[in-house]
């Protein structure tokens, strides 16, 4: 057997067992040599072995593997129908799509699924609860993991946040009170957008964080039991939208001195602007993919449960996009809660409205209860890596759920609920996905054709940065130039220049890889689709939305080069993480740990 710890180097170092945080003049030693530790881990990739062997272990108790398909297509509808339907979908209508919502929502979830393709390869041959932070670390290494975790844990605290702000509104229609002037206590001397304080919010936040630290399957039970009752609420919506809808509020709004007509108000402009803000609600298909390490057979349940979810999520909220332009011309769409106010003021309707309100109020717990368990799972496995502190990695031996992971979140979670607006969480959330959905996308990409230490990476690389370049200029030129034969022609320039570049890597570069079990099909061409419309949709989305997620991404670097560098470092030092010259020993494969049960 190969000896797999290896002396190296360390001295430049601390002893084995220091500690960069020990005290201060530790840290300020740390510190000085900041450069050499970030030339040392920032790049560093795990793989799968790692993974799911050292890696996981450090959580102490194992997650028990007590899930099926259906299970995971439960959470999937539990976790997204509810989400983005009663939240982005008033406010994308009215602000930006019109009608054509429901095309939105079609963009968004082809866009989806295609992403959900991505995840779906790599929690098959790597079923754990790291989600998209495992699967880059295990390709582009720790830096960009870390990264995307941040903007990871970012669209999950916000969205729930968005979330239960929304089942304020949303309970209060049921019962028939004005939420916004009666449970919303406004504070004089904040910036607009952050003077509301929500506490009935806080308190579903903290009521459902309770919940979810105690058993998995106990809680995909409740799952599959409140979602059936809220699609039969869905259901309920959708027949009544088409019953008492009229089609001509496809074309016609309530104020045509004032608003645009047609079908499509803002054109197919606002149709991507609409898509963009909607695709919160494809967010828990995500979530499913963090439940891998407590599947019982992932190659048969994940495929199924992850695509199989988006796909009937998918037609759900198109069907429900249909049925609210009918009730309402999209001018008169109440943005904070649009399918109970169509039915509120009818003659002998105003009881829909009630049960719409109830149904949607109920759907968002459950919406909650799926995002906030996928959440605990991310931050848990970022735990196990050292960029964080390790007592965030430890699964409960009686629950075999994270506790500590699910109460910080939970926390986090409450205190944005509690001040901020739904329009600021919704943008700042859609970027968030966007970026994540983009890089896995191209992890999949790089992981098929490349393989550490045997295959020359940089075809792999120029070919991504290449199409990631043809997609950016296209969303420029769409979004910027004047329309126009000249615009037209860009555009077309782009889109052969795109094709070539994929015609060309398919045909020169061959696979470093095949999937055993499940993989991405027409490769590379569907992760391709995937990166041209994650950057079309970023492109879609306005500057104010851009400058926050500039902040945060800067505050997140710098807690890694703060924070997370020295921490992973230390951990490699004593032997936690395995160090560079043992991953040169170790082959990456799938006999080291993939899909299991099959």
């Amino acid at each position: 057997m190969e000896k797999l710890h290896e002396p190296i180097d360390t001295s430049s170092s601390p002893s084995p067992q220091s500690s960069s945080f020990a005290s201060l003049g530790a840290y300020g030693r740390a510190l000085a040599e900041t450069h050499r530790r970030l030339g040392r881990r920032a790049a560093s990739v795990t793989t799968t072995y790692e993974e799911m062997s050292r890696v996981r272990a450090r959580s102490g108790a194992d997650m028990t593997r007590s899930l099926r398909w259906p299970d995971l297509v439960g959470f999937g509808l539990g976790g997204m129908v509810g989400a983005g339907v009663f939240v982005a979908t008033g406010r994308a209508a009215r602000l930006y799509a019109g009608p054509a919502i429901v095309l939105s929502y079609t963009i968004a979830g082809l866009c989806a699924l295609l992403s959900a393709f991505c995840y779906t390869e790599f929690a098959v041959d790597m079923p754990i609860a790291g989600g998209a932070f495992s699967y880059l670390r295990v390709t582009f290494g720790e830096f960009a993991a870390f990264l995307t975790g941040a903007n990871l844990i970012m669209e999950y605290v916000f969205s729930n946040a968005a979330v239960a702000r929304s089942f304020t509104a949303y309970l209060g229609t049921a019962i028939g009170v004005d939420a916004a002037a009666k449970w919303r206590i406004t504070i004089v001397g904040l910036p607009k957008g952050f003077n509301q304080i929500d506490l009935l919010a806080v308190a579903v936040i903290v009521l459902i964080s309770v919940c979810i630290c105690y058993s998995t399957k106990e809680s995909s039970v409740l799952n599959m039991v409140l979602t059936a009752i809220h699609i039969a609420f869905i259901l309920f919506i959708i027949v009544m939208g088409f019953w008492r809808g009229d089609v001509r509020n496809l074309t016609h709004p309530a104020n045509p001195a004032e608003s645009p007509g047609g079908f499509l108000p803002y054109g197919v402009a606002g149709v991507f602007n609409g898509a963009a803000m909607v695709y919160l609600s494809y967010i828990g298909y995500d979530a499913v993919s963090t439940m891998a390490e407590e599947v019982r057979k992932p190659a048969r349940d994940i495929p199924i449960g992850v695509s199989g979810s988006v796909a009937l999520v998918a037609l759900l909220y198109c069907l429900m996009a249909v049925s609210m332009s009918m009730l309402v011309p999209y001018d008169a769409i109440d943005t904070e809660s649009p399918f109970s106010a169509a039915f509120r003021g009818s003659d002998g309707w105003g009881w829909v409205s009630n049960v719409i309100g109830a149904g949607a109020s109920f759907g968002i717990l459950t919406s909650l209860l799926v995002s906030m368990l996928g959440q605990a799972r991310y931050l848990c496995v970022i735990g196990r890596s050292s960029v964080v502190p390790v007592w965030l990695a430890q699964v409960h031996p009686k629950t075999a759920t994270p506790v500590n992971a699910s109460a910080v979140l939970g926390a986090f979670t409450a205190v944005i609920a509690l001040l901020t607006d739904l329009d600021v969480l919704l943008k700042l959330v859609s970027i968030g996905t966007l970026f994540v959905f983009y890089m896995v996308s191209n992890a999949v990409v790089y992981r098929r054709y490349v393989t550490v230490g045997s295959t020359n990476p940089w075809p792999t690389i120029s070919f991504l940065l290449a199409f990631s370049f043809v997609s950016l200029t296209f969303t420029l030129i769409w979004r910027f130039a004047p329309a126009g034969l000249a615009k037209a022609v860009l555009l077309g320039g782009c889109t052969v220049v795109a094709v070539a570049v994929l015609q060309v890597f398919n045909s020169l570069v061959p696979q470093a890889r095949k999937p055993e079990h499940w993989g991405v099909p027409l490769m590379p061409w569907i992760p391709a689709v995937s990166v041209f419309l994650n950057v079309f949709l970023l492109g879609s989305l306005d500057g104010p939305s851009y400058v926050r997620f500039g902040f945060f991404s800067v505050f997140a670097v710098l807690v890694y080069v703060l924070y997370s560098v020295h921490a992973s470092h230390d951990a490699e030092q004593n032997g936690q993480l395995t160090k560079a010259t043992e991953r040169l020993n170790h082959p990456v494969g799938r006999e080291h740990g993939g899909a299991s049960g099959v």
